[in-house]
């Protein structure tokens, strides 16, 4: 769930992956406002399939731009998209989020993954009558441990679809090398052409592998920031895979919606090690 400039005043619980679900979600969380006032928060760009069930008042949401009215989000599953969501809640929203992983996604929504990538699509319209059933009996309880049982029973239940071999071994081989593997040296190594790779990436998880790749360097310069132990934003950027430091702000540009400066900021306001005085984070 968003955990940037957050309501002051609200519950948050977190479930992480059972037996029976790991690899196919990185985890639940229930989430509650408890004060009225308009929120908002923003998220950078996440490699994470979200299903997210509203119990309250529904977020406004868009993808790269203010949310309006007419951004009014009840429950919904929302792709992979490359660019940063920004979100305003009225301190009524109550809602649980399953963040699958891109693989799991697959495994769980089949083939209509793809029709979910940079988009908020409803859950009545991409998981039909049970996926509206699912609301109603997450909304007759009111103990976030029972509803995070009765979405994993719903979650396992319906993962019955298996990505091929070949875009399981390009993702993980793009996780294990934070994005800086070559896509056509990938290609050859599964045997495919770059152009069949690209097809079956979106076919399978939404996005071409090139836009997969740059949010991964994204994420790892992300992590580097937040350990505590950054040798700078130049240094980040050459560690992570980018071309320089002026790349790099502009990736946090188009990914987050801002500067590496002004996103460390932010969350400086809920991770201390962000906070450093006459730190090289701080100079762009």
């Amino acid at each position: 769930m968003p955990d940037l400039a957050a309501p002051l005043a609200f519950e948050m619980i977190r479930r992480a992956p059972s037996q029976r679900t790991a690899g196919l979600i990185t985890g639940m969380t229930g989430y509650r406002e408890t004060a009225l006032g308009r929120f908002s928060q923003r998220e950078a760009a996440h490699l994470i399939v979200p299903l997210i069930i509203s119990l309250g008042s529904p977020f406004l949401i868009a993808l790269g731009r203010e949310p309006d009215a007419a951004d009014r989000q009840p429950s919904f599953a929302a792709g992979l998209y490359a660019g940063p969501v920004h979100i305003e809640s009225d301190g009524g929203a109550e809602c649980v989020q399953v963040d699958f992983t891109p693989l799991g996604a697959y495994r769980f929504f089949g083939g209509d993954v793809a029709g979910l990538a940079a988009r908020m699509v409803d859950i009545g319209d991409v998981l039909g009558r049970d996926g509206r059933q699912l609301r109603e009996r997450l909304g007759a309880t009111a103990c976030w441990q029972h509803r995070f049982d009765l979405l994993e029973d719903f979650i396992a239940g319906r993962a019955n679809h298996l990505p091929s071999p070949e875009i399981a071994f390009a993702w993980r081989r793009l996780a294990l090398t934070a994005g800086s593997a070559r896509i056509t040296a990938l290609a050859g190594e599964i045997g495919w052409s770059r152009k069949h790779l690209v097809e079956r990436f979106r076919s399978e998880l939404g996005l071409a592998p090139k836009s997969i790749a740059r949010m991964m360097r994204f994420h790892r310069a992300c992590r580097l920031a937040r350990s505590g132990t950054a040798p700078g934003w130049a240094g980040i950027a050459a560690e992570s895979g980018f071309a320089d430091q002026a790349h790099l702000v502009r990736e946090f540009g188009e990914l987050a919606g801002e500067t590496p400066t002004a996103w460390a900021r932010r969350l400086a306001l809920i991770d201390s090690r962000l906070t450093r005085p006459n730190e090289a984070l701080s100079s762009w």
